[in-house]
């Protein structure tokens, strides 16, 4: 037997350590105890100890937070270094000069971009308008999103590059330029390698996992900030920002890479988003209801997110279709706020089950269709029972079980 492994050596070893602790408690007595007095010792006169101490707490905290200001810039500086060199490594030609596109590039894309669709015009209101022009309609189509689905389809167009830094009126705006920027740029560069303008090697963006995880985490947390606390109206270079996200999931040959390092984040982005929804209960919220409802139908155009955003939709659904008929039976009241949240969900889910239904190519085997099964379940007789009191929800109910059925999709 070894020394110090029988019951003596582990009953010693107890011991040093409950020493141990004593010792660091007592030294942490000892030390407020001095600070104490040193602050007695050193308050200026007029001041209490009190006053004196909130005061040195204040001036400690200052400190704390302008350090972390210095590290957060300098962190920014980083992963913009890191995107400019990972450009560089692409596309050797593609030169940055004060985070643009060179001149030949910058002259080609100016012939063939077209402006991004601006919520500006629609969203100046107090939030109570719902005018024919910007509502959904009877099937939950958002009736600007076609415009939209057509300025974010990278097969087609080149949306317009990101506006300069002076266009972005907050700070919040600014931390988005640089992840913006980046992707805007390797959208660029994928259509001018597709035209056989530029050469480029896409390759490295398998051997940098970090500047891309980093770039797309840092613009779906500005979106996050964004929609958490909405400002209206939407300034043209946040909704460019949601045009380059869309637009980069939605690239064949990009999406890909994001999808890979970035679909955890990804999946806590949508699930953020509809969180925003449902918790939304502020009097003048459809405008914010509107563009985060307008956000999730556009991520749902990739067929992999589309999949799991139906599911965590259907999910959301069904759990509120009990609750609402457990509150009917048992006479309870139910949060109206909640009952009035629901609709832009089911909306998104009629949008993009429709979608689902309209395009034969997608992959069976890509959606999950449990969730699907769990809402079917009993469905018909939960819209029996509520179509009396709630005839509204219950409508909206029947016609997503309609699409559902309509949909081929093997779930087996």
């Amino acid at each position: 037997m070894e020394p110090g492994s029988g019951p003596g050596g582990v009953a010693a070893a107890a011991a040093e350590i409950k020493g141990r602790r004593e010792n660091e408690v007592w030294y942490l007595k000892i030390s407020k105890l001095a600070l104490a007095f040193a602050i007695i010792h050193s308050k200026p006169p007029g001041k209490s100890c009190k006053e004196y101490t909130e005061h040195l707490a204040k001036t400690v905290s200052k400190r704390d937070f302008g350090w972390k200001s210095k590290v957060e810039v300098l962190e920014a500086e980083v992963l913009r270094l890191r995107q400019e060199l990972l450009l560089n490594k692409i596309c050797p030609r593609f030169c940055l000069e004060n985070g643009k596109p060179d001149a030949s590039a910058e002259t080609l894309l100016d012939q063939e971009c077209i402006n991004p669709v601006s919520y500006s015009s629609q969203l100046e209101d107090s939030g109570c308008d719902v005018s024919n022009d910007y509502a959904f309609d009877s099937l939950g189509i958002a009736s600007d999103f076609h415009q939209s689905e057509h300025n974010v389809d990278t097969s087609k167009c080149l949306l317009e590059r990101v506006p300069p830094l002076s266009l972005c009126s907050t700070s919040k705006e600014k931390s988005l330029t640089a992840p913006v920027q980046f992707l805007q740029h390797l959208l660029e560069i994928r259509k001018l390698s597709e035209e056989g303008i530029l050469q480029a090697d896409f390759t490295e963006l398998e051997n940098d996992s970090f500047t891309i995880r980093n770039s797309v985490s840092q613009l779906l947390d500005g979106l996050t900030v964004f929609y958490n606390s909405p400002k209206f109206p939407v300034s043209d270079f946040l909704t460019e920002a949601v045009s380059v996200l869309i637009s980069f999931i939605t690239n064949n040959k990009l999406s890909s890479h994001v999808l890979k390092k970035c679909f955890k984040k990804l999946e806590e982005f949508k699930k953020n988003l509809v969180q925003i929804i449902l918790r939304n209960s502020s009097v003048n919220r459809f405008q914010a209801l509107h563009a985060v409802s307008h956000t999730l139908v556009l991520l749902g155009r990739n067929n992999i997110l589309r999949n799991s955003l139906i599911s965590l939709l259907l999910s959301e659904v069904r759990k509120f279709a009990e609750q609402l008929l457990q509150a009917q039976q048992i006479q309870t009241m139910y949060d109206i706020t909640q009952y009035e949240n629901i609709f832009p969900l089911c909306m998104i889910l009629e949008q993009l089950l429709q979608n689902e239904t309209e395009e034969s190519n997608v992959s069976s085997t890509d959606y999950d269709g449990e969730e699907k099964i769990k809402f079917l379940e009993n469905l018909d007789q939960i819209i029996l029972c509520l179509s009396d009191e709630f005839p509204l929800f219950s409508l909206f109910l029947w016609r997503v079980n309609v699409l559902l059925n309509s949909a081929q999709i093997q779930i087996d």
